[in-house]
């Protein structure tokens, strides 16, 4: 009996011992593939990829994790975030995963990898001279992103080093923002798989940004705002589909769209007041999604060619539009719609500080903009109050679009509620609307266009940059 319990005892022994050394192994850091941790049954390479999308910090901390992991670190791609001057209330900085500039000379001499991106947060007046030997050193090599932003600005002088884009022919996102492009520049500007380009907030020259874009051999996407050039800004590009473009000094600015065969978008997020904006379209034969800009509020001039766009000289192929007014100002958008004789789909954002550009200075013939008559099928009212001057407003839209299938009215929190969209929907039931089987639906919404649409300028997946969620 005595005989039989020996290897009992055995086992039992044998298994708290097989225990207390996986809780050692769990205590100490170091994971055994065989208990339970499947991701270290991946490849190196798989791990390594995982490593590099995370923040810098958090990326350093898996070398904890087990001996496997000790080693991946410094081979995997480098995912560096960092940021200058002292700590305080500005962006992103505070994150606990973002290190402090003078920790960058040590990260890069430990780690052996290359680099995949590269963030600096720059909040400090004047020149960052250690950003340079970063960008030289064999660290920062390979680049498939890079972000720097000077929250100072572009009038505190910062000009970016030469050595910038070094990983040019690498980069496929660069956000550059608040500095001084150099005209030297130039010559490290050949961009072989960049595809999407932010400039927010910079100076450069008007050849410099001409080289620019013809580096770019990729691009789709393209941000300028607040870019300040002497002179108009011209794009020409075989491959954008989509820009963004926005005006923030109280200067004239032009931008020509000189030769763009593939450009679907052009999104003007804040166009607004004060804003003298002229856009001339001399080749964008794709374009289909076109706003949002103020109707009287910003002074937007839009040429087709050499001409001003009007009824004779119209832009066919925008299908999608995006404009802000108050609801006095029905004629300023009809004479807009004269512009897009095939527009499909109309957001209209009504804005209570425009009523100071109010214009009823003239009468649109309400059978004059074509694509009341044959292409308009869906309007968007946004910010809508129920007010009399907006019924009336959207009245107008019921009686004369003729193949209207649908208005939406997208209303603020505090007006929303099932009493006000009963009383809307007995108001707007009208006999002798211009399309019988239009329907009216109500959205409790909230946020802005502009916001919305300045977040989605590269996300070209998004079918309708206008639609918020």
């Amino acid at each position: 009996m005595e005989k039989k319990k020996a290897p009992a005892a055995r086992s039992a022994r044998k298994e708290r011992k097989s225990h207390g050394a996986a809780q050692k192994r769990a205590r100490s850091g170091d994971c055994d593939v065989n208990a339970g941790d499947f991701i270290s049954r991946l490849p190196d390479a798989v791990i390594g990829t995982i490593i590099s999308l995370l923040p810098t910090k958090d990326g350093g901390r898996t070398q904890i994790l087990s001996r496997r992991w000790r080693h991946l670190w410094r081979s995997a791609p480098l995912n560096l975030e960092v940021v200058t001057g002292p700590l305080g209330p500005c962006p992103g900085h505070h994150h606990p995963s973002v290190v402090h500039h003078s920790a960058v000379s040590k990260i890069i001499s430990q780690h052996l990898g290359p680099a995949r991106r590269f963030c600096l947060k720059h909040l400090i007046d004047g020149d960052l001279p250690e950003m340079e030997s970063w960008l030289d050193s064999r660290a920062i090599v390979n680049l498939q992103e890079l972000d720097i932003t000077n929250y100072a600005g572009y009038k505190t002088g910062y000009t970016l080093p030469q050595s910038v884009f070094r990983s040019a022919s690498t980069l496929l996102v660069a956000k550059i923002m608040g500095c001084n492009f150099p005209d030297a520049i130039t010559r490290s500007m050949n961009f072989l798989l960049l595809n999407q380009l932010s400039l927010d907030c910079v100076s450069i020259s008007g050849d410099v940004f001409h080289g620019l874009l013809s580096g770019c051999h990729a691009l789709e996407s393209l941000a300028m705002l607040e870019v300040h050039a002497a002179g108009c800004l011209r794009v020409s590009s075989p491959t954008l589909r989509s820009i963004g473009f926005r005006k923030g000094s109280r200067r004239k600015a032009e931008l020509v769209l000189e030769d763009t065969p593939r450009l679907e978008r052009l999104l003007l997020p804040y166009c607004d007041r004060n804003n003298s904006v002229t856009i001339r379209v001399i080749w964008a034969p794709k374009l289909q999604i076109f706003g949002p800009f103020s109707t009287g509020a910003c002074e937007l001039r839009v040429f087709q060619g050499m001409s001003p766009v009007s009824s004779t000289n119209s832009i066919r192929t925008v299908k999608v539009l995006a404009l802000g007014c108050s609801e006095h100002q029905l004629d300023a958008v009809l004479d807009v719609l004269m512009w897009f004789p095939c527009l499909e789909k109309l957001y209209v954002t009504f804005h209570a500080h425009y009523r100071t550009f109010k214009q009823n200075e003239h009468q649109c013939d309400p059978l004059h903009p074509v694509c009341l008559q044959t292409h308009l099928k869906r309007v968007v009212f946004r910010l809508f109050k129920g007010s009399e001057q907006q019924i009336e407003f959207v009245m107008f839209f019921i009686l004369y679009a003729k193949l209207l299938k649908k208005i939406e009215f997208q209303v603020c929190g505090d007006y929303y509620n099932n009493e006000f969209v009963a009383r809307q929907r007995a108001l707007l039931k009208v006999g002798n609307r211009a399309s019988r089987y239009a329907q009216f639906t109500f959205r409790n919404t909230s946020g802005c266009t502009d916001d919305h649409v300045t977040k989605h300028i590269h996300d070209l997946s998004l079918p309708d940059p206008f639609r918020l969620p």
